[in-house]
């Protein structure tokens, strides 16, 4: 594919990454971590939660892998094997500095570029430093990889590696400092236990945005575009399970009762929500599908993940089922709005994102108390941080797959789509055979 350039893209691009080196530089100093005693339980059970997390990287391949095309497959996999190189290198030179550490309400410094100032013996409440570093960065390679599956099977391979290095830059480690890492949400007493919005949202609203520039793929609207292996798309969703316990458990960033009780609204809310979707899957399409089962355990653990330690069991699976039915019902947005999200990034993680968002407002109850437990107030800071968040994930998006799109380009060519991602792109296919 041709180079193509356009003068006011150049100008967009400049402005953007001006503007970000602005926002840095008016960023507060941060102090190096402080030397202290961690606890060996807690840094047992966060070490085997981030290598969870890890694994939801595989799972990730593997269920995104087996929807699409079979031309297509190693492709796919590529876009979530591929970002757990470059992003865990962009981690660690600035993203957690950019996330973590003291700045200004948008983002955070630079006092911790490379991990400077860290040491085997820094500490991070209970836990060493270097843990919560690794904890976290499985959340920043995640969190983009879900966007791909709105694009699959036409986006460039060089247009996909920029814009999650741009969009980890200018919309991801913003998101963390503004929820997790001091900024103005935190600060405003919001609620996200595990990545409702910093994670399940916006990949949601962002797969929405870059769907819109990409375009659908030729034949969309007029072809069936069928799973090629939904074997492969089971085992995938499995894994995702699993390693989603150290997503959510692992949050509370300490073996105790909060991990309990977040390991158990994980595995109910799932649980609740791969029985809603496939219950009113019967009903409508007359049929219960293998896919469907699997879209509703996503949708289910997606919804409880910002409430995960905050609500007992039962409000957990009003979370699930609700989810199923909601993100059910989600994913056919596409045909009536006519986008493109190939594996329904929008319908399953973008809607769960909001109902999970606005139900730990609703039901928090254990260690926070939402609208039930009598502060109303909660449910209406959680709406103001879908809007910020949805509305900034929207437009800086938008604005970044615009700016690639005149400039690398974004999608692959008719020919190439056709013949497939595997061979034109990679030189080698997923099946000899």
């Amino acid at each position: 594919m041709r180079f193509r350039f356009a003068k006011g893209a150049c100008l967009r691009s400049s402005t953007m990454v001006l503007t970000f080196l602005f926002l840095l530089m008016c960023a507060r100093p941060a102090m190096a971590a402080q030397p202290g005693v961690a606890n060996p339980a807690d840094t047992a059970w966060v070490l085997i939660s981030a290598a969870l997390v890890m694994l939801m990287l595989p799972g990730l391949a593997l269920f995104y892998g087996g929807m699409v095309q079979r031309k297509n497959v190693l492709n796919s996999l590529m876009h979530s094997f591929v970002a757990l190189g470059v992003l865990e290198l962009l981690w660690i030179i600035a993203g957690y500095s950019l996330s973590f550490t003291h700045g200004n309400w948008f983002i955070g410094g630079l006092s911790q570029f490379m991990l400077l100032g860290t040491t085997i013996h820094s500490v991070r409440g209970s836990i060493p430093t270097y843990v919560f570093v690794m904890f976290q960065g499985m959340f920043a390679i995640i969190t983009p990889a879900l966007i791909s599956g709105a694009v699959a099977e036409r986006m460039t391979f060089k247009a996909y590696l920029a814009f999650v290095v741009l969009w980890s830059l200018l919309v991801y480690y913003p998101l963390v400092h503004w929820i997790w890492g001091g900024g103005w949400f935190q600060a405003a007493g919001g609620l996200d236990f595990a990545g409702g919005l910093v994670v399940h949202l916006s990949a949601g609203v962002s797969a929405l945005a870059i769907a819109y520039v990409i375009g659908k793929r030729t034949g969309f609207g007029h072809e069936m575009f069928v799973p090629h292996n939904l074997t492969m798309t089971l085992l995938g969703v499995g894994l995702l399970w699993f390693g989603w316990f150290g997503f959510n458990a692992g949050s509370a960033l300490a073996a105790n009762a909060t991990a309990a009780l977040a390991f158990t609204a994980t595995m109910t809310a799932a649980a609740a929500g791969a029985c809603s979707w496939m219950f009113l899957e019967w009903m409508v399409v007359k049929k219960p599908s293998a896919l469907g089962f699997a879209s509703g355990i996503v949708a289910g653990l997606g919804a409880v993940t910002p409430a995960s330690g905050f609500v007992t069991p039962g409000y957990a699976i009003i979370i699930g089922i609700v989810s199923g039915a909601i993100c059910f019902y989600g994913v056919r947005m596409k045909f009536r709005f006519h986008y493109d999200d190939a594996l329904d990034v929008v319908g399953v993680h973008g809607v769960g994102g909001v109902w999970g968002t606005l139900a730990t407002g609703l039901f928090a109850s254990v260690g926070a108390a939402g609208l039930i437990a009598g502060n109303p107030r909660q449910l209406g800071i959680q709406a103001e941080g879908i809007i910020v968040v949805g509305l900034y994930c929207l437009i800086a998006t938008y604005l970044i797959a615009k700016v690639l799109e005149k400039t690398i380009g974004l999608r692959v060519g008719v020919e190439e789509e056709f013949s497939g991602l595997d061979e034109e792109l990679h030189g080698e296919v997923g099946y000899s055979i």
